[in-house]
């Protein structure tokens, strides 16, 4: 998954499904949920996965409200639309994606 930063993070949400995962290198859960979430996106191709280190980009974290991470925030065409707190299971992310297919 590609990490992406403020100087590219509107252009990448503006269009279609996007799941930013905001998370941070230290963080134990993060490192749980990444290979989870790899696994959702080689099933879900028209869904745009990326994450965000909230240690490299503290304003795009504010900007979202970000209090814990790992912390999955889902937009659709641009607009924050659906959020997730904490390690959950493939089953859960995919059911929120699905909605908004």
């Amino acid at each position: 998954m590609k990490i992406i930063n403020k100087q590219n993070f509107d252009e990448i949400t503006s269009k279609g499904v996007v799941l930013v995962d905001f998370f941070a290198n230290w963080c134990g859960p993060c490192k749980m949920l990444a290979p989870v979430l790899e696994d959702v996106a080689t099933t879900m191709p028209h869904v745009t996965f990326v994450k965000v280190d909230v240690d490299q980009e503290p304003g795009l974290a504010g900007r979202y409200g970000i209090q814990a991470i790992p912390n999955l925030v889902i937009f659709k065409d641009g607009q924050a639309v659906d959020q997730i707190t904490g390690f959950v299971g493939k089953d859960v992310i995919v059911d929120k994606l699905n909605k908004l297919l």
